[in-house]
């Protein structure tokens, strides 16, 4: 695997935490793993002919139907791919958080004064009405 035309070789990266896995032993093995997050890596996620477009997920046609595409198989047209990992974005996410908080009055950036303060209000609350007790 190289940038098209350059000669220079593409780094594989995790599919699951985008490391590199230049520590890793090549080829890939069924029992491959990153060594920074511990997944598997020989994975439907992880090959060249995973789509998930696709009803099987997968875009090689003599290839067994793997149910789990992120557990490692014995698929024996696995071709690991150096795009496999896809950052997510977490805009959109933020963006629905904020939304909620509005609505239900939510928010993470509250002091630690308030905090205290309404643990004090949930203690007078359930003080004992009898100062015997």
């Amino acid at each position: 695997m190289s940038h098209a035309g350059t000669g220079i070789p593409e780094v594989l990266k995790c599919w699951k935490c985008g490391s590199a896995l230049s520590g890793v032993p090549m080829p890939l093995s069924r029992l491959s793993e990153c060594l920074v997050c511990h997944a598997e890596l020989y994975v439907c996620r992880m090959c060249r002919f995973y789509d998930p477009e696709l009803r099987q997920g997968c875009r090689e046609d003599r290839a067994e139907h793997v149910q789990e595409k992120m557990r490692a198989n014995f698929c024996e047209y696995f071709q690991p791919r150096p795009d496999a990992y896809q950052e997510t974005d977490q805009v959109p996410a933020r963006a629905a958080r904020a939304q909620l908080d509005a609505l239900f009055g939510g928010d993470d950036t509250k002091s630690a004064a308030d905090s205290d303060r309404a643990h004090s209000e949930l203690e007078n609350l359930f003080k004992s009405k009898n100062p015997a007790d």
